[in-house]
């Protein structure tokens, strides 16, 4: 079908805009005249241009835009925020049809961008790979409607089923291989925040940084109920952003700040809702068995990765429990195989 054609390729060109997209959605956006491509554009950038104002600012002769048709993922904004609504430019260009993905979840959008360009006398088209343009904004819908981010597990366990071996110090035990860990990095670089627990920042002292890939840095956020991680650790040296969730006050330090929560109640919906607050979008958890298993037992988690390493320990941490049928499916990646489950409700 040709319109599932150009849809696909919207969605290809979002793609781009993974790692620097967030807080706002990833988009893309083609222009069509005479069967043929005529601009192209993806949101690049939060608060920079968005995926229709890139492909009409690609089009050379802006004289076909009259006839054209305009595929967008997303539908247009008709807001403004750090740029113009995108409604306004297709209508200004006078281009008269417009294909959209799926509607937008966003409370100040939420079908007014479409209604703008219909009420302009704009032929609209919604729904074409409604699913799959859905799914490329998942994290934006998460944040949008669940109020809390899109989250993403993620653990290497042995082929007997450990994370580590039991230790009270020294470095972990490397189930991830030089090539599976760049695949670690590209998940960090694709997330707005990284979460590990107290005994995983104590015994591991990891930087949780991206150093494999390219692309920025996660907010590093650790859960600290008395202050007692030393100040000496990875996630303290202020080369990036830390957050650490704590029952005690503490006055924040250049590139640490300190959260108070409630430990006598659940803290996991406070956590999510702080970060929720601070506009985080996305959070990686590569936590100790103990946060990950709480994690999965509150059923709060949208999907996980889980690294099968060939190596047997015998002995040690265990792997985190979860449901074999979470599991969607699994690929190959270099000598590993990686499990891929989703939450049964997302």
């Amino acid at each position: 079908m040709e319109e599932e054609k150009y849809m696909r390729r919207c969605i290809e060109l979002a793609q781009n805009g993974t790692c620097n997209a967030s807080p706002n959605p990833t988009v893309g956006a083609v222009i069509v005249c005479d069967g043929r491509i005529i601009g192209e554009g993806y949101h690049v950038r939060c608060g920079e241009a968005h995926a229709e104002v890139n492909a009409i600012r690609s089009v050379k002769d802006c004289s076909l835009l009259k006839r054209s048709t305009i595929y967008v993922s997303l539908e247009p904004c008709s807001h403004y925020g750090k740029t113009p609504p995108c409604a306004d430019l297709i209508i200004e260009k006078q281009i008269p049809r417009i294909v959209v993905g799926c509607q937008d979840p966003f409370p100040e959008v939420a079908g007014r961008g479409i209604r703008k360009l219909r009420d302009a006398g704009r032929e609209v088209v919604v729904g074409v790979l409604e699913q799959e343009c859905r799914q490329l904004i998942r994290k934006f819908i998460t944040q949008n409607v669940l109020h809390r981010p899109y989250i993403t597990l993620k653990w290497a366990e042995s082929a007997d089923g450990f994370i580590d071996t039991i230790r009270t110090g020294g470095s972990p035990y490397r189930l991830s291989s030089p090539l599976t860990s760049m695949l670690v990095h590209k998940r960090r670089a694709e997330c707005d925040a990284i979460m590990v627990g107290r005994r995983t920042a104590l015994l591991d002292n990891p930087s949780l940084t991206v150093r494999d890939w390219k692309g920025r840095n996660p907010l590093r956020v650790v859960l600290d109920r008395r202050l007692s991680l030393p100040s000496s650790l990875h996630l303290f040296d202020g080369t990036v952003p830390t957050l650490v969730f704590t029952e005690q006050k503490h006055p924040d330090k250049t590139n640490v700040a300190y959260c108070t929560v409630d430990y006598s109640k659940d803290i996991l919906p406070q956590v999510m809702d702080a970060l929720y607050q601070r506009c985080i979008q996305s959070l990686l958890i590569e936590g100790g068995r103990e946060l990950l298993q709480s994690v999965i037992h509150a059923g709060l988690w949208d999907e996980a990765f889980i690294e099968e390493c060939p190596a047997l320990l015998h002995t040690g941490v265990p792997a985190p429990d979860i449901e074999k049928r979470y599991q969607k499916g699994a690929e190959r990646w270099f000598d590993r195989t990686v499990r891929h489950y989703i939450h049964p409700t997302r």
